[in-house]
């Protein structure tokens, strides 16, 4: 890109008179004309990363920093008396849920700034996941409109829209383009559904409640329709250029599913290749072999989606014909393999009739990858055993990252300075160099430490704007901030902040530094454990926070509307990462990656990427509780009795307690009656504390405690959380997509 013509046009722009919103267009668009400037040489092979979720964040200062204009915009406006900060009030694009979403923004963000030719493909939402309030300490579910700025980052190409055929109705996918600048200018196309009020419903809503046979089918035909825009079109372009042979179809094209949802895709490849192009079904299969692969994220049944054969039948009858013959392609593979009827019906694509898109991309798959080492672990030894044990060669595992360009860079200025100070600028370049950060930490000490100050002065200011709670400097940050479900155990967190609360009262904890617990998560909205969760974490704050005997001690916030711009700033002010799954449930993470990369110690189970993160930064660096896999699966298989841990702890009963006593007001719902009953009793669905919050509480509030004492001797805390970032290299996405490109997509810079 050529900066020198964006700052002539900045400098030129006229600013009076105009709102921010009319200046964050044309700003926007003069820094597109010239991004989209550069010149580069095509890709002899090109990824493609199909996801149901892009959670791009906030565009206008990242794109900035990519073009390499971010400060010089800034003084440029700062002279015309504009602050660049006024542009935080443009909404988020908010088109994912939490970390799988994530993870697909920083994965393009990350090939860009490498050089590496990968494309991403998506739906163009109308409304994000949706905006959240809380109401009475409710979340109450809003549309999120996150277009009502405008939407100057992308590019509508009309002339390339597609027609999308269902049994019922035609759509027509037309793309957008985002593009992902960096040393290469990559893609991200978003197709937007057309056509009558049924047709536009498919790019209404991110995930629409599927309670409902309605809302079932609309999942579908959100699933198929951005996957058949993608596969028609990539299918398209290869006849264009190679004509009608599709034998090296995958020496020019390799494609990524991120998770079970877009997993139809290589049902409409196989289709468009037998039907429309003549192309026999086992040469098709062969070709599908070699170019899709399949990326897990978790080994939760429910998210391992199943499709009823009825409900396909239904609306994509053709794509119900294809699957059953490569069901009888597979049934015909098992029965050369010699595998057993068990085995066979395990690894099925079609079983109770259902369809297991899971065992569609593990059968077709050129690669299987897990998203963490215990992660794949457990995918190898448990979820895909059977797979594993015919198809080894298809397992890898790719541990997730995060763009340090977002998550460091811009979101923490004033650390990246202090390590440019330190150790050079070359390693904003080049990631891994920060690892030579690592033997300069003990100088620098002190300057982290007024960093970390400054990163919660501006956290804590911007809590006092948006929730309407003051914090003092002096308070130690814990946050907990991602999706809310039960198995994460913001729960636990709750119940341990409780018992902190009754011993400060009582006077059994002396010499407690001030800590605030900060939360952030959305619920599902038909998950009514979740809202309940969010309800008690609210009605524990509001207690909390008013009690003037302990509030100069202790605070609780949660956020509203947790999104990428509120996680910027809180995982730069943290002291503490909470990451409490129970352990072998959290696939990976990328939270807890966050937050190490921006010097905060993590206090969590080992689980997930936490188990990295102990190795990499020392044990001695974090703060390490609760039972371990091998633990969980022993009182999976034996029981445990939680109503007896209760019974023997003074504190355990005091905060339960506090679910059904009438301290807390759950609004006449039974949610907090529910809360208690499925820890203690079970559910017609699982039994008493499924997710092992008793037997793990009281490591976890011990682990609280030390943390506690352990932040007295400001010096060796700092020194703790600085080795952490001097240690999170390992977790950038660069290195990620630098694993993926090189031993599964084959692609080069």
């Amino acid at each position: 890109m050529d900066k020198t013509l964006f700052l002539q046009d900045l400098t030129r722009l006229e600013v009076k008179n105009k709102d921010v919103q009319t200046l964050y267009n044309e700003i926007s668009c003069l820094a597109m004309k010239c991004g989209l400037k550069a010149t580069q040489k095509p890709a002899t092979k090109n990824a493609y990363y199909l996801s149901m979720e892009f959670l791009i964040g906030r565009s206008f200062y990242n794109n900035l920093m990519e073009l390499g204009v971010l400060e010089e915009a800034k003084e440029i406006l700062a002279q015309k008396g504009i602050d660049i900060n006024v542009f935080e009030e443009i909404e988020d694009a908010a088109l994912g849920n939490g970390g799988l979403g994530r993870l697909a923004a920083c994965f393009l963000d990350s090939a860009a700034g490498l050089g590496l030719p990968l494309q991403g493909y998506g739906i163009r939402y109308k409304y994000g996941l949706f905006k959240q309030a809380i109401k009475n300490g409710f979340q109450v579910e809003l549309p999120d409109d996150w277009q009502k700025f405008g939407d100057p980052w992308s590019i509508r190409r009309e002339n390339e829209k597609r027609l999308i055929k269902f049994a019922d109705m035609s759509v027509w996918a037309v793309p957008y383009d985002m593009p992902v600048f960096g040393k290469r200018v990559n893609n991200l196309r978003l197709f937007q559904a057309e056509g009558n009020e049924e047709a536009q419903k498919i790019s209404e809503y991110l995930y629409p409640a599927d309670d409902t046979e309605e809302g079932k089918l609309l999942r579908l035909r959100q699933e198929y329709f951005f996957s058949a825009a993608a596969i028609g079109e990539l299918v398209d372009k290869h006849i264009k250029k190679h004509g009608r042979r599709f034998d090296n179809f995958s020496e020019f094209n390799s494609i990524q599913l991120n998770d079970t949802h877009p997993i139809l895709a290589i049902a409409e490849f196989i289709r468009l290749l037998t039907t429309e192009h003549r192309v026999c079904l086992s040469d098709a299969l062969e070709v599908a072999k070699k170019t899709f692969s399949y990326t897990n994220h978790t080994i939760l049944p429910e998210a391992l989606e199943c499709w009823q054969s009825l409900q396909i039948k239904k609306i994509l009858p053709e794509i119900y014909s294809i699957l059953m013959k490569v069901y009888v392609k597979q049934k015909d593979e098992f029965a050369r393999l010699k595998c057993s009827p068990e085995e066979a019906s395990d690894m099925a694509i079609y079983s109770a009739d259902k369809f297991s898109m899971a065992n569609l991309a593990l059968f077709v798959g050129n690669k299987v990858n897990g998203v963490a080492k215990l992660h794949t672990d457990i995918l190898k030894s448990n979820l895909f055993k059977t797979a594993f044990k015919y198809y080894p060669e298809k397992f890898q595992n790719k541990t997730n990252g995060i763009t340090q360009r977002r998550w460091l860079m811009l979101c923490n200025r004033e650390l990246s300075e202090l390590i440019d100070n330190s150790i050079g600028q070359d390693w904003r370049n080049d990631i891994q160099l920060l690892g030579q950060l690592e033997s300069k930490v003990n100088n620098i000490i002190p300057d982290f430490i007024k960093v970390k100050a400054e990163k919660k002065r501006q956290l804590f200011e911007y809590i006092k704007i948006h929730e309407g709670v003051d914090i003092t400097e002096n308070f130690i940050v814990y946050s907990q901030v991602k999706r809310l479900h039960e198995y994460k155990r913001q729960l636990m967190t709750a119940l341990a902040i409780l018992e902190i609360y009754k011993s400060l009262k009582n006077g059994t904890i002396k010499e407690f530094q001030p800590s605030v617990f900060i939360f952030g998560a959305k619920s599902a909205p038909s998950y009514k454990r979740a809202k309940a969760i969010i309800k008690f974490i609210n009605e524990i704050a509001d207690k909390i926070n008013s009690d003037e005997q302990t509030n100069r001690l202790l605070k609780v916030v949660f956020v509203q509307n947790y999104n990428v711009s509120y996680a910027e700033k809180i995982v730069a002010g943290t002291d503490v990462s909470l990451q409490v799954s129970t352990a072998g449930l959290e696939a990976s993470g990328t939270g807890n990656m966050k937050f190490m990369m921006n010097g905060a110690v993590t206090c969590g189970t080992m689980d997930g990427a936490n188990i990295e993160i102990v190795e990499l930064a020392g044990k001695e660096n974090n703060y390490i509780f609760g039972a371990e896999v091998d633990e969980i699966e022993r009182l999976k298989k034996d029981g445990y009795n939680p109503t007896e841990i209760i019974k023997n702890s003074d504190l355990h009963n005091f905060a339960m307690s506090t679910l059904i006593d009438g301290t807390f007001n759950d609004g006449n719902t039974g949610y907090f009656k529910d809360l208690y009953d499925s820890l203690t009793i079970g559910a017609s669905w699982h039994k008493p504390d499924q997710y092992f919050v008793l037997h793990d509480l009281q490591s976890y509030v011990d682990a609280l405690l030390k943390i506690n004492s352990d932040y007295k001797n400001k010096n060796d805390f700092a020194l703790k959380q600085l080795n952490n970032t001097a240690n999170s290299a390992y977790f950038s996405s660069d290195r990620t997509i630098k694993e993926y490109a090189k031993n599964i997509w084959e692609i080069m810079i």
